[in-house]
């Protein structure tokens, strides 16, 4: 488990976005409040595409979009599925992004 800790302390705040931010937002909010996870969403991803190593990493697209799914009808209508897969979709350009970051950094620092 300590070999996963990043990639747990990131799953585990977007856990407390998708779960814990709706319910600040008010009933006429909720656009906004998917929108303002959309972003989270992408800053997330960066840092886990930066900070971990791990193959694992790969797995961060799906597993965010099946997160959504429950929130779904807690929070949200129906017509809140296709967000799903922007979550999918916004997790794996964040992770390719931060990934060529970290190796650019990583590269940077080794012929320092």
């Amino acid at each position: 488990m300590k070999k996963y800790a990043k990639e747990l302390v990131i799953l585990l705040l977007q856990l407390f976005m998708f779960y814990i931010f709706p319910l600040f937002a008010g009933p006429t909010d909720a656009m906004g409040m998917v929108v303002l996870i959309l972003f989270a969403t992408l800053a997330l991803s960066l840092v886990l595409g930066i900070c971990s190593r791990s193959a694992v990493k790969w797995a961060y697209p799906a597993v965010c979009a099946v997160l959504f799914l429950p929130t779904v009808p807690i929070y949200y209508n129906s017509s809140a599925l296709i967000h799903a897969v922007w979550y999918l979709v916004l997790a794996a350009v964040g992770l390719a992004i931060g990934s060529g970051i970290g190796a650019l950094v990583r590269r940077l620092r080794k012929k320092a």
